[in-house]
């Protein structure tokens, strides 16, 4: 039982067969109705996320661990519906005595897996359980039908997801006056072109964040727009120039979350990931996931915290998310840094206007704190040193002086 609840949940949200569940539940809701009859659907890595049947069923699965936040791939369980499907890649029936695990003799299980239409990638498996003596001949068929419109409801979200961002960005490719631009999705398709033909239809083989070479030659590169989803195209030649990077603009001065710009778009970032993404900026060199933890949570920090956090930021970040050690890569520009960096020849007028408070002043993270205060002192000393009543007034007149 590797997954809690906690885990279990955030696993659940994140799999795109959470998109389908439902539909396979109405579908074969007649099949798992009956005592003694048990719907699971997996994982790639066999992992159970959603088991449905009647309660006194699921008390006697539960003796066999067939239940939600179980493992059950042929490494940890043997051969088994789940396991052996997701090792051959098929649909597979396992009677009574063939499971290698003495508890679940008591079960047959018919198990068919499901792959991404677009991509082909293995998702999970769907498995239909019940008592070994109530074995159904016509389980296998039932199974394959309920995989065709778990498939025909994974294209329509894709599609109706397609459209969704395309309208989104469509907008966001007209501004880019003098690039060519484009929308790919997850299989490479071209959904949209800025202006029409200039990429083939389809990219050669899924896409990959980052600079790509094209077989004709053809520089590009290639941003997520969205966990999971689109791809921005953007040209790089000898007519619009090398493949550049956009910079990546942070502001969390004033701020009690920070805004992180990216490519046109604006992301409000939340409190943790505005703490992560100062730290990380202000040390390009990187950090490791346990110095990370320790400037985010304090000394009781855990690495493994901060790296859920990472993963959650990289949907974000993308390719510009780098690890071992993580940090930022590319062109970025911070509030904070480049006022830190200006304090000392800058105008005090000029660094007033552009303090329109500490960073994150409602952080509590150890290393944002010594940021804040470091920026803070340094600006009081300049305004001190400066010795013009007008800019002492503005500056007491600040919420954090008051």
């Amino acid at each position: 039982m590797p997954l809690d609840e906690h885990a279990l949940a955030r696993r659940r949200d994140a799999h795109p067969l959470a998109k389908v569940w439902p539909v396979l539940r109405r579908s074969l809701a007649a099949a798992t109705a009956g005592p003694g009859q048990l719907l699971f659907l997996s994982d790639a890595d066999g992992h159970l996320l959603w088991v449905e049947g009647d309660h006194a069923t699921l008390r006697v699965a539960e003796r066999a661990h067939l239940l939600p936040g179980a493992l059950w791939s042929e490494e940890f369980a043997g051969t088994s519906g789940v396991g052996t499907a997701l090792a051959t890649g098929r649909p597979f029936q396992v009677f009574g005595a063939e499971h290698f695990l003495s508890a679940a003799t008591a079960f047959t299980c018919t198990a068919t897996p499901i792959h991404d239409p677009a991509t082909g990638e293995l998702l999970g498996v769907l498995d239909f359980t019940c008592a070994e003596r109530d074995w159904q001949p016509l389980a296998v068929p039932l199974l394959d039908t309920a995989r065709r419109l778990a498939l025909s409801e994974l294209e329509a979200v894709r599609l109706r997801e397609t459209a969704r961002v395309r309208n989104r960005y469509v907008e966001r490719l007209t501004r880019r006056l003098g690039t060519r631009s484009a929308i790919a999705a997850p299989d490479g398709a071209i959904v949209h072109s800025d202006p029409p033909g200039w990429l083939p239809a389809r990219l050669p083989g899924p896409p990959r964040e980052g600079p790509a070479v094209l077989p004709g030659g053809q520089v590009v590169l290639l941003e997520r727009l969205a966990a999971g989803g689109l791809f921005l195209v953007t040209a790089g030649d000898a007519a619009t120039g090398p493949v550049v990077t956009p910079t990546l603009r942070f502001h969390g001065l004033g701020r009690a979350r920070a805004s992180l710009e990216i490519a046109g778009t604006t992301h409000e970032l939340a409190r943790r990931h505005s703490e992560i993404m100062a730290l990380l900026l202000a040390d390009p060199g990187g950090m490791t996931a346990k110095a990370l933890a320790t400037e985010v949570y304090g000394p009781e920090g855990r690495a493994i915290t901060v790296r859920a956090e990472l993963a959650r930021l990289r949907a974000v970040l993308g390719h510009r998310l780098a690890s071992d050690p993580y940090r930022v890569t590319g062109e970025f520009e911070a509030d904070f840094l480049a006022l830190d960096r200006d304090v000392a020849a800058a105008p005090v007028p000029e660094l007033l206007d552009r303090y329109p408070g500490p960073l994150l002043p409602g952080s509590r993270a150890p290393g944002v704190a010594a940021l804040r205060d470091r920026l803070h002192d340094r600006l009081r000393h300049r305004v001190a040193d400066a010795a013009d009543p007008d800019s002492a007034i503005r500056w007491a007149a600040l919420p954090h002086n008051r």
